[in-house]
């Protein structure tokens, strides 16, 4: 796969924690259902990510695998249009964690934020174990043993990315410059044609020089569009432009997502930990009745006290599910207490739970047929150990594991 194919290409993965809630829905499903019509799309369930801070007691990850990809396929991820798999069952993954151990600084990752912040967070937990320190990069080769150009990620995961980024610059620093690099680039170069190999070298000099960012786009579409060169000599020139050696693994960028704005029923973010979530799949009833109890405006005592919708976790709700009549109607029925709050939360009610309706129908086809959903992740298993395995190829020459 090139460089710039991997542009087209997205990963991205879940713990499995058991069934999934409305924050999940609005945060990262919505979008992997949209990403899936516009990229090349793996999604997978994190399974030995699981194990990193629940060694003790795997006891619910099996049915927390299930429960988890019934939600994905209930929420419109399409096995006709993406690739969904169990991380343990795809081992490419661990071994090129184990290669890229060989070459990462420790100190990388320790400098990772998560990392202490989990620690304090997760205290009550023996945290000091080698797969907690390691989860960082066995995430970067979850990525890049896919050679995935993209990688979606809320705000706060950005920094995942970038060590991805360094660990793959470091491997193609060490491993990308083969025994007369310089000049198999430069008879690539004479390949391409005289018309093409000015472009390619002015482009080179305007990036090198100038660190001109179009000109190396530019190039990018050049090299992917040459016909006469063969995909090693495109990688090779695809580093060279860069000023390094031979890109085995691309650089993968964050696709930044919007942060899911969907509160949880106290106002603070919709987490099974707070206790404060509906779940994806929730009953009617269960919805109503958590919607009927949520906190709302603690100035509104009585019927008759006016209330401020800034203030109340259920106007949260309805700036995602209703329309702008709604919301109007909302703002100023509770400002001149000309609704109740029970009045208020009457729409929401029906709007969350008219969106589900077609997620319980979905799911009831996949709980039906357990069978169905074994051989989705079967055929999404051997689609990405394929991808996988070519990656491990690659890498294994690099690094002088080829063996014939």
């Amino acid at each position: 796969m090139s460089s710039v194919d991997s542009q087209q290409r997205v990963l991205s993965g879940m713990r499995p924690t058991g069934k999934l809630h409305l924050g999940h829905y609005h945060g990262v499903l919505k979008n992997w259902v949209k990403l899936q019509h516009e990229f090349e799309c793996f999604f997978f369930v994190a399974d030995w990510h699981a194990l990193t801070t629940n060694y003790d007691d795997p006891s619910g990850i099996e049915q927390s695998v299930w429960d988890m990809v019934i939600d994905w396929l209930a929420a419109g991820v399409n096995p006709g249009s993406s690739t969904m798999f169990i991380q343990s069952q795809v081992p490419e993954h661990a071994e090129l964690h184990l290669l890229l151990s060989m070459i990462t600084p420790l100190g990388w990752l320790e400098r990772v934020p998560t990392f202490k912040d989990q620690q304090e967070k997760l205290r009550e937990k023996d945290l000091a174990t080698y797969g907690f320190l390691g989860y960082p990069l066995l995430q970067s080769a979850d990525i890049l043993v896919y050679r995935a150009g993209k990688v979606p990620v809320g705000a706060d995961q950005v920094s995942h990315v970038e060590i991805t980024r360094e660990i793959a610059r470091r491997f193609n620093h060490i491993y990308g410059r083969e025994p007369g690099f310089e000049e198999q680039a430069e008879g690539a170069i004479v390949k391409m044609g005289k018309k093409n190999a000015k472009l390619y070298r002015n482009l080179k000099r305007r990036y090198q020089e100038e660190g001109d960012m179009d000109a190396l786009e530019t190039a990018r579409a050049l090299l992917k569009e040459q016909q006469n060169i063969s995909l090693g000599d495109r990688e090779r020139l695809y580093g060279y432009i860069e000023g390094g050696g031979k890109v085995i693994l691309p650089e993968p960028q964050p696709l930044l997502t919007p942060e899911s704005k969907l509160p949880g029923l106290d106002g603070q973010k919709m987490s099974k930990s707070y206790n404060n979530y509906i779940g994806l799949r929730e009953e009617p009833d269960s919805v109503a009745q958590k919607v009927r109890t949520m906190q709302t405006d603690p100035q509104r005592v009585r019927r008759t006290d006016a209330g401020e919708p800034e203030k109340c976790p259920v106007w949260g709700m309805h700036k995602i599910y209703s329309d702008a009549d709604t919301q109007e109607w909302v703002q100023t029925g509770c400002r001149s207490a000309g609704i109740g709050c029970l009045d208020c939360k009457k729409p929401l009610i029906d709007a969350i739970v008219e969106e589900q309706r077609p997620l319980h129908e979905r799911a009831r086809e996949y709980e039906g047929n357990p069978d169905l959903v074994h051989s989705i992740l079967q055929e999404g298993r051997e689609h990405a150990r394929d991808a996988a395995r070519d990656t491990l190829e690659e890498v294994r020459a690099a690094m002088g594991l080829h063996y014939r």
